[in-house]
């Protein structure tokens, strides 16, 4: 067995070790990563004395450039929540579609209120908005939670910045800008073809005690923003984001113009941008006291350590791998294989997730795999990349998943139900956004 034949096996062993560790061990991602890319590291064989150096770095290279970025999108998505500018976007957009499109309602609302929002908080923020309407039309919940849990679901795995896609553009070197324009390109059409797909799914369960309710938020003493303030704080750090990418791309090299957007459009100050405007918009304007802001913000923080430190050690596993020379092995196996990098960050994500049950791991792991064939590569788009990978992510939500148990308490579904719904749901995202990749990146190529 040739060098690279074994630091290809080796991998495999890897990935098949994180996921009995963590699908049947049930040991804690943050430690089985830390544990596997270790064993990876000396299987390879490395230098024993680099091994935790090669991790380290790893651990501080990808948490230095996305930890602020996260860490500030949750403080924003905090103050969405606490003002009640998440519910007030998500009627604006029910009143303004009316009984028959109340499903497109819902799938817009879920993919607007997701691109700031972690998946589970925007799940238990709409669902009561969707509960109400289902009520007043006489149907069960499913008609407008599953819309609503599609659109979420899009944003969670395509659109920074998100964990896993934050982390992706870390590992590759991607555009932020970019990448998220690309996202909302492929994801808004994934997510209304998958929602309304199943937008006439009319079952599950009428008890009303089923649904545990979000935590109880005093409205704020001014009342919530209007739609127009809550939709400007969603949008803000993505219009700077993609307004830096505009401008890379159009401006001249070096002219003032172009350094001052750049500076705005970078992630992490979009992002502070951001949370200092919602400080007054969505906080100090509603009625809150600086120690209340506060409040949220701490609150805010302490529910994302978990995410940072996981990401954090895909980060670290990635780098471990890089340094023991599997990527030039994975790009001389990729090259004599006859599929698109493309659908081969698909299919290595969707594998990780379908074991795992975690986009979040299914999106590091595949990035780590896929950097040969991005990096020097002119030809593949490392944003498409990210995509496509996100899309692999999200396939065949099953009993593994986390998110899909929140799904099955949250619309009041049996397991059977959210296994026929939402699984394939999931699955169809998936599917429908690797197509739109895929055409997107023909399209990107022709206009070359």
């Amino acid at each position: 067995m040739n060098h690279n034949t074994w630091l290809l096996l080796d991998t495999a062993l890897a990935v098949a070790a994180l996921v009995v560790l963590i699908a049947w061990l049930k040991l804690n991602s943050f430690v089985a990563l830390a544990l596997v890319s270790l064993a990876a590291g000396l299987a390879a064989p490395m230098d024993p004395s680099k091994v935790a150096g090669s991790f380290a770095d790893g651990v501080g290279g990808i948490l230095g450039k996305i930890a602020v970025v996260i860490g500030l999108g949750a403080i924003l998505g905090q103050m969405l929540a606490e003002s009640g500018g998440a519910e007030r976007i998500a009627t604006a957009l029910v009143n303004s579609f009316g009984p028959r499109w109340l499903a497109l309602a819902f799938v817009a609302a879920g993919f607007l209120i997701g691109l700031p929002v972690f998946f589970q908080v925007g799940l238990v923020l709409l669902i009561p908005i969707a509960e109400t309407s289902a009520g007043k039309i006489g149907v069960r919940l499913s008609r407008f939670g599953l819309p609503l849990v599609a659109g979420l679901s899009v944003s969670h795995g395509l659109i920074p910045p998100h964990p896993g896609p934050m982390a992706a553009l870390a590992i590759l070197h991607a555009n932020v800008g970019k990448t998220i324009l690309y996202g909302l390109l492929v994801g808004a059409p994934t997510a209304i073809i998958a929602g309304l797909a199943f937008a006439r799914v009319n079952c599950g369960s009428d008890a009303a005690e089923t649904l545990k309710q979000p935590p109880d938020r005093p409205p704020p003493p001014n009342g919530a923003p209007n739609f127009c303030t809550a939709l400007m704080s969603v949008l803000l750090p993505v219009g700077l984001m993609m307004l830096g990418a505009c401008a890379e791309l159009v401006l001249a090299d070096g002219t003032k113009v172009r350094r001052w957007l750049l500076l705005l459009g970078d992630p992490a100050v979009a992002m502070l941008i951001a949370v200092l405007v919602s400080f007054y918009s969505l906080g100090l304007a509603r009625g809150f006291s600086r120690r209340q802001i506060l409040g949220f913000c701490n609150t805010s923080l302490l529910e994302i350590g978990g995410v940072l430190l996981i990401v954090g050690a895909g980060g670290g596993f990635s780098q471990v791998l890089r340094d023991s020379g599997v990527n030039e092995a994975v790009k001389e196996l990729a090259l004599r294989l006859p599929v698109s990098p493309l659908v081969l960050g698909w299919l290595l994500a969707a594998a990780v997730r379908v074991a795992t049950g975690s986009a979040t791991v299914a999106i590091i792991t595949s990035a780590g795999l896929v950097v040969p064939l991005a990096v020097g590569n002119t030809a593949l788009s490392p944003e498409l990349l990210i995509l496509a990978m996100g899309a692999g992510s999200l396939v065949l939500s099953h009993v593994n998943d986390g998110g899909f148990w929140l799904v099955q308490k949250y619309v009041r579904l049996t397991v059977p139900q959210t296994l026929r719904t939402w699984t394939i749901m999931d699955t169809i995202i998936s599917a429908v956004a690797l197509g739109f990749v895929l055409l997107l990146a023909a399209v990107l190529h022709a206009v070359r």
